[in-house]
């Protein structure tokens, strides 16, 4: 059953080479209404990766609470991850790595194959249940794995820059689709992106974060109706608010683009006076 998920001042730091400890996410404090659709909108290196780690259970905080429906305990299986990578297995078929996770639970083979196939049917993998990885395109695979995690029912899914290293064009068909997937089955889904334009055509809330230690920029409600046309003039004067906020070197301090800047000036300068 989807779910809302609450994050209470939630800290996560790792050893440095310096003997102390580097602080990736500070305070960090949310809400994702069930059934909603809210996307993290961060650069790389931002600490959103270790955000999801964290938030299904492969890592635990150092302070802070995680809550299901305002409850704490354990978030693994209820909790679904849709990674970066397209990690399914090489040596199975897109039904064995579909059904993997229902494997793992231990339910029954019929039943689970059952489970598998009713999903790859639906998302118009029908002819593909026996092709291995190495056999389906980019957009098939993933469709694979977003059938992997959905078939295990979780309460909330978490979703990794999962179109990432896909062509515009498979990226865009996977995103209208995940649209109308999430449109039928109202899933709980926080959505991990860089890309304000995907954030802004997907989402009802985007949380816009700052660099490392990552913190909560501001929290924007896309108000738009659905569905959404990405060339329209609401999407995009939104989308030019949101890149505001965001910043084109979001995951650099002020200070730091600053300096970078200024070296690059200075590095002009030195090059054209060569030159002269």
């Amino acid at each position: 059953m989807p779910a809302n998920l609450t994050v209470n001042h939630l800290a996560k730091s790792y050893p440095d080479a310096a003997g102390g400890r580097k602080t990736i996410i500070e305070d960090f404090t949310f809400h994702v209404p069930k059934g909603s659709f809210v996307t993290i909108l961060g650069g790389n290196g931002c600490g959103k990766s270790t955000l999801l780690r964290c938030l299904c259970g492969m890592e635990e905080p150092d302070s802070g609470e995680i809550l299901i429906n305002g409850q704490a305990g354990s978030r693994l299986g209820r909790v679904g991850l849709v990674s970066q990578e397209i990690n399914l297995f090489s040596w199975r078929t897109a039904l064995e790595n579909a059904a993997f996770g229902l494997e793992v639970q231990g339910m029954p083979k019929a039943r689970r194959l059952e489970l598998a196939t009713a999903y790859l049917k639906a998302f118009g993998l029908g002819d593909h249940l026996h092709h291995y990885p190495r056999e389906m395109s980019g957009g098939q695979r993933q469709k694979t794995a977003i059938a992997r995690t959905l078939v295990s029912a979780p309460d909330i899914i978490l979703m990794d820059e999962p179109f990432s290293a896909l062509d515009y064009h498979t990226r865009t068909g996977l995103q209208c689709f995940l649209l109308q997937l999430w449109a039928k089955l109202r899933e709980t889904i926080l959505f991990v992106t860089h890309e304000v334009e995907e954030a802004v055509f997907l989402s009802d809330y985007i949380l816009v974060i700052n660099p490392i230690p990552s913190s909560i920029k501001e929290i924007v409600k896309v108000d738009l109706p659905r569905p959404r046309i990405r060339t329209s003039p609401e999407v995009m004067e939104l989308s030019a608010k949101v890149l505001t906020l965001y910043g084109a070197g979001s995951c650099l301090g002020d200070m730091e683009l600053r300096k970078a800047l200024e070296i690059l000036a200075r590095h002009k300068q030195e090059r054209e006076s060569e030159v002269l």
